[in-house]
């Protein structure tokens, strides 16, 4: 527990309006997580002002509240703690309420366009494998070892991710693996964590409705080698770059901490050589100074994932984990839910479901699909309102290249309408499609069944956009929705007509 004045005293320009020497138990933002002697934190958002929970936090048992008004009314013996900025504020004093967290764990930061969450699963087994404890922070979920915990931004907000921090602290975990979103790195959500190493995949066009332009996005991506260079309490900090990427060198730029880069077509620390992409997985020989030549046949495919098993490696190696555990786990590593992950209900083609929703991932996954198909592939996809629309028409036109049927569908529309969408994803398709099969199904359940009732005999349906997504998000609401769900449900209906 802190005291208000303890917290006042980190931020410049505080005003603590009632008992300074009040004791907080905790900090919230969200009033139904409030308990007694919380400090509840008012957030003036775009669409709800978080000062008008305040009598429903102090029901809860809040003893302070957080703000940016000093003229603020609050209920009798209630302590304003007053800031002039509040984003700031927080930056300083969630960290320093539970203790600098992260200072009592090794924390790997990996940020990337692509592969991060492949990347983050396949370092958290080398490092459980190497005998720690290890929680991870990402994009499907959080997990404390074995247990798992929903996660609703791929990285959360200071609040909540310092309180999953002590967490993991106080279970006493050794090692935290994050996903590091660029919206995370601009707003400074990671304010207060000391990175051991921090991993670079790939950038590719994503986030334009937020950055604007490539190089914002790229510089923001550049932040987490900023903060892993920082003095602080830690040593030995690494950057594990993908070179072949040619924002690597940004990367490297901005990182004056140690280096250790990997590529497939440059000379690099750690280098991949002799590759085979199958439709069973993947043979390639590694290549790294301290351990020679390590011969590997993984159970997962794509060139892609080769570039994801470097990015854990090096992040391994950086950690210090021995050669022999790195290619044990590596060996036996099968799937990510959601990444290039085979749905299985008796069917005689193949179907796969992939998160990819970028015009880089899109590419990589159908590229994939293609080097393993027999015979025709079939792509389900769409994109995502509210999101950069500079990329529909692209990931249009991948489909329609890269593909041999087209069927273009609603994809988390959020507040824009699903037909427009579409317009803008079709001006792409309609420049490659040429005479290839093409429809437009807005209803996504729908789009799925048609492209199963279209599959023959060793086709592959791929499915994109939504990979371990199990809901759909409306203009009005959130409703359950699972690819893989619905396409074992297309494939049984199949079944039932035959």
């Amino acid at each position: 527990m802190k005291t208000i004045s303890q917290l006042a005293e980190l931020v410049t320009g505080a005003v603590v309006i009632g008992d300074k020497e009040l004791k907080s138990t905790g900090i919230e933002h969200d009033s139904r997580k409030v308990e007694d002697g919380t400090l509840f934190v008012c957030i003036p958002g775009i669409h709800v002002d978080g000062h008008k929970f305040i009598p429903q936090a102090v029901a809860a048992g809040a003893k302070a509240v957080l703000t940016t008004r000093r003229d603020l009314t609050v209920p009798a013996g209630i302590t304003i703690f007053c800031v002039p900025e509040l984003q700031a504020a927080l930056d300083q004093i969630v960290p320093f309420f539970h203790d600098y967290p992260a200072r009592s764990m090794r924390v790997v930061g990996i940020t990337g366009t692509n592969g991060k969450t492949t990347t983050s699963y396949i370092t958290r087994a080398i490092l459980r494998h190497a005998g720690y404890k290890v929680g991870l922070i990402g994009t499907i979920q959080i997990m404390m070892e074995d247990e798992v915990f929903p996660i609703h931004n791929t990285t959360p907000d200071v609040v909540e991710l310092q309180h999953t921090l002590a967490t993991m602290r106080d279970k006493g975990l050794d090692y935290v693996v994050m996903e590091v979103s660029s919206h995370a790195l601009a707003q400074n959500r990671v304010a207060g964590i000391e990175f051991d190493t921090a991993v670079f995949t790939n950038l590719t066009q994503d986030h334009m409705d937020y950055h604007k332009t490539l190089e914002n996005y790229m510089l923001a991506k550049a932040r987490l080698f900023e903060l892993a260079s920082q003095p602080g309490t830690k040593t030995g900090k690494t950057a594990v770059v993908n070179i072949d990427d040619a924002a690597g060198q940004t990367m490297l730029e901005h990182a004056s901490c140690q280096h250790l880069t990997y590529a497939i077509d440059r000379p690099a620390d750690l280098r991949a050589t002799e590759i085979n992409v199958l439709a069973s997985g993947a043979n390639f020989t590694l290549n790294h100074a301290s351990f020679g030549q390590m011969a590997l046949q993984l159970h997962i495919t794509g060139i892609f994932n080769v570039y994801n098993v470097m990015s854990a490696v090096g992040a391994a190696l950086a950690e210090h984990v021995k050669p022999e555990v790195i290619a044990s786990v590596l060996r036996d590593f099968a799937s990510v839910p959601g990444r290039f992950e085979l749905v299985k209900a008796g069917q005689d083609f193949s179907i796969i479901v992939d998160y990819a929703h970028t015009p880089d991932g899109v590419e990589n996954v159908l590229e994939t699909a293609r080097k393993i198909a027999k015979r025709k592939i079939i792509v389900v996809f769409g994109c995502g309102g509210d999101r950069d629309r500079t990329k529909r028409p692209i990931m249009g036109r991948l489909a329609a290249k890269l593909a041999d049927v087209v069927i273009a569908t609603s994809d988390n529309p959020r507040s824009e309408d699903p037909e427009f969408i579409l317009s803008e994803v079709e001006a792409g398709v309609n420049e490659t499609l040429g005479s290839k099969h093409h429809e437009k199904i807005t209803d996504r359940r729908e789009a799925i069944f048609r492209a199963v009732e279209l599959a023959k005999k060793d086709d592959i349906v791929v499915i994109l956009g939504k990979g371990h997504e199990d809901y759909q998000i409306l203009k009005d609401k959130t409703i359950h929705f699972d690819d893989k769900e619905v396409a074992r449900e297309a494939v049984a209906a199949r079944k039932e007509e035959v």
